[in-house]
């Protein structure tokens, strides 16, 4: 039943009007289909693709060996040692007298370090006798250059060459730059893995035959990259969970080289695209979400 407005009181009237006014302003604006765009779902902490370059790097693991050992003794025989100058784990110079021998006849033999170098080990002890075919008084590590005799994957040995940089991680003495001096030619048939010599010169003392791992660069590679908490592999391939309009979309990428927690993406995604940061299997295909970048989730 309608009730013409000139039936109604005026002050009935008068105040039925602001809020017929009010709706009609409402409804005037906000047209069907307005909020299709805005976020829903739940908040998700995501990234922009950027571009990153790898290293690929070649492991190689094991022990420490002068590249060149040279041993000090008097040339003449029945010495007896009087003085000694130097000790094992000194660096020594191309003529530094390290100890004094006394001669049967009267006066001294002084003995000095033919190379420069770092000594190794030594035997010298005052009162003890020394000759030319004894053991050595002193062994030193020619200008102080080591090898670090490493062995390496079958798979990786092409990979290799000479002058290739490394790192050398020695324990107890950090780490020291190499680079690779000799790839042995053959593979130990038992273990299927080949030798690789990396030089290292350090004037630093370092244990013979103490263990050390080298992380040897081949190449580098660079593309876009995401953490590898965005990556998920799966019976259907490697798949990005990617961000647009507000919807999940599911990328099959083709991954390559890892570090410090990125990987690096050879096919599938572009720079700037939004991904998710750590990906799940709650997040489906075509799923509306909030995205939150993940510099402003972090504060």
């Amino acid at each position: 039943m309608e009730f013409p407005m000139r039936h109604l009181p005026r002050a009935v009237a008068r105040s039925l009007c602001p809020a017929a006014i009010a709706g009609m302003v409402i409804l005037g604006g906000s047209p069907a289909g307005a909020d299709d765009d805005a976020p829903k779902g739940p908040a998700v902490t995501v990234l922009k693709v950027a571009k990153s370059c790898f290293s690929d790097i070649v492991e190689a693991t094991g022990t420490i060996i002068a590249r060149e050992e040279t041993s000090v003794r008097p040339e003449r025989p029945g010495l007896k040692v009087t003085d000694v100058l130097a000790e094992a784990g000194d660096t020594t110079t191309a003529g530094q007298v390290l100890a004094r021998l006394a001669l049967p006849e009267g006066g001294t033999l002084q003995v000095a370090a033919p190379v420069a170098g770092v000594i190794a080990t030594s035997t010298a002890q005052i009162g003890n006798f020394a000759s030319a075919k004894g053991e050595a008084l002193f062994t030193i590590v020619a200008r102080s250059e080591y090898d670090l005799v490493g062995l390496v994957a079958t798979n990786d040995m092409r990979k290799l060459a000479v002058n290739q940089p490394a790192t050398v991680r020695i324990a107890g003495a950090g780490d020291i730059d190499g680079k690779v001096r000799r790839i042995g030619p053959t593979v130990e048939p038992n273990i299927q893995q080949g030798i690789v010599y990396i030089g290292i010169s350090s004037q630093k003392r370092l244990l013979l035959k103490a263990s050390g791992r080298a992380l040897i660069k081949t190449g580098q590679s660079c593309n876009v990259a995401v953490p590898l908490t965005s990556v998920q592999y799966s019976s259907a391939g490697t798949v990005v969970q990617v961000i647009r309009r507000n919807r999940v979309e599911t990328k099959r990428v083709e991954v390559g080289l890892m570090s410090g927690g990125n990987i690096e993406v050879r096919d599938g995604l572009n720079e700037g695209d939004v991904v998710v940061a750590r990906a799940g299997a709650l997040l489906r295909e075509g799923d509306p979400v909030r995205p939150v970048m993940a510099a402003e989730a972090a504060k």
